[in-house]
């Protein structure tokens, strides 16, 4: 994903970790879950 948009796995990282603590949840799994 992160090469797709031309940015750094590091910020792709960090905008997850970022959603994922305002959402409660600790994995991408989880995230699915939420979404899903």
């Amino acid at each position: 994903m992160a090469t797709q948009l031309f940015l750094s796995t590091r910020t792709v990282d960090h905008h997850l970790r970022n959603i994922f603590h305002r959402l409660g949840v600790r994995s991408r799994t989880e995230l699915a879950r939420v979404l899903g």
